[in-house]
């Protein structure tokens, strides 16, 4: 029955072309912010989960919102685990049960407490906020899912997110120790922030990448031709638009190039035929099929200005560890809980 009922959502929305125009929508309205882009997503699982069990609430939302963030996504440079995303739009589906005005959970617990319901849905989520927070960490701090991540590094994953919790719990709820100061508050947003997100300090210190011009995409593929694994390349697409010719659009993908003596042949295996014209490194329409035949759909490849591989994304070597950006806020966590002490005791004295 349940399965009978997502299908008859995901159908409907199917049918209607709406899953096509979710993204399209997302994509127009985030403007390339990824956050903006997480936030209306993570709103529109809210919608889509209001009233359905766990069951049909996963199949729903990974079905309908997970592609938007796995294309929507790459487009604007967020690669992650795809196990991420399902968890990102599962948990905003599940909240659904406890925030108005459909909030399953609110309206059973009013009917024990013969409180209101509505009130008793805003206030069980500004409690739960938190879980609110935990989808976006599965997204910038991929480490947290133990994907590929040693005991020390797990242990410091898991450290970390709950002090950022904790500090945000502290932060919504202005209270640590005694009530919160407005610059405690905003301190500890910060703090927050910081153990969520360290790339985003990490990457204004030290580039994540080396930009290099497209055509340089060769001479990598021939210095890893006697390599025995494929290698996984961020790449940048520039072209016009399919539905405004005159205007350019960016697109950023990874594509797995196998080792082969012949670059060319290697990045057509990977679905990128392209061919070296006046120092640009043009590229052709993908065959229906081939890897990435979907990412490049926006692209009008028949206008006058080519579509072409602009920039290669190369990892920078021996860049620092992102554990350094938690030491200063684990020490403005540590002065505010001193702060608070210091001040919680001078009202207990008096």
């Amino acid at each position: 029955l349940l399965a009978s009922v997502a299908g008859i959502i995901i159908g409907t929305v199917s049918l209607t072309g709406a899953h096509q125009f979710i993204g399209q929508f997302v994509e127009v309205a985030s403007a390339g912010n990824l956050i903006l882009m997480l936030v209306m997503v993570a709103v529109m699982s809210l919608i889509l989960g209001m009233g359905l069990p766990t069951t049909a609430n996963y199949i729903v939302v990974s079905s309908l919102m997970a592609p938007v963030i796995v294309i929507v996504g790459a487009q604007n440079g967020l690669i992650v685990p795809l196990v991420a995303v399902h968890l990102f739009v599962f948990y905003f589906g599940i909240l659904a049960d406890d925030t108005p005005p459909v909030g399953l959970a609110a309206f059973a617990a009013a009917a024990i407490s013969r409180g209101d319901p509505i009130r008793t849905g805003i206030q069980g989520f500004s409690y739960d906020i938190r879980t609110a927070v935990l989808p976006f960490m599965f997204i910038f701090n991929t480490d947290i899912l133990l994907i590929d991540v040693g005991v020390v590094d797990g242990l410091v994953a898991v450290i970390v997110t709950t002090v950022g919790m904790l500090a945000f719990c502290s932060a919504t709820q202005r209270f640590m120790l005694i009530r919160n100061r407005l610059w405690e508050t905003l301190l500890l947003l910060l703090i927050a922030f910081t153990m969520f997100r360290p790339d985003f300090w990490l990457d204004r210190w030290s580039p994540p990448f080396d930009l290099r011009p497209g055509p340089e995409i060769v001479a990598l593929l021939e210095a890893d031709a006697g390599a025995t694994s494929p290698r996984d390349l961020r790449v940048r697409f520039v072209g016009p638009d399919f539905d405004d010719a005159s205007r350019l659009i960016t697109r950023n993908s990874i594509i797995q190039v196998s080792p082969t003596e012949d670059a060319f042949a290697g990045l057509a295996d990977a679905g990128v035929v392209m061919t070296l014209d006046e120092g640009r490194a043009v590229v052709e329409e993908p065959f229906p099929g081939t890897p990435l035949f979907q990412e490049l759909q926006g692209f009008d490849f028949y206008a006058d200005q080519p579509v072409t591989l602009d920039k290669v994304l190369v990892a920078v070597e021996g860049r620092p560890a992102r554990e350094w950006v938690y030491l200063p806020a684990a020490g403005l966590l540590g002065f505010v809980w001193l702060l608070q002490r210091r001040r919680r005791g001078t009202l207990t004295a008096a």
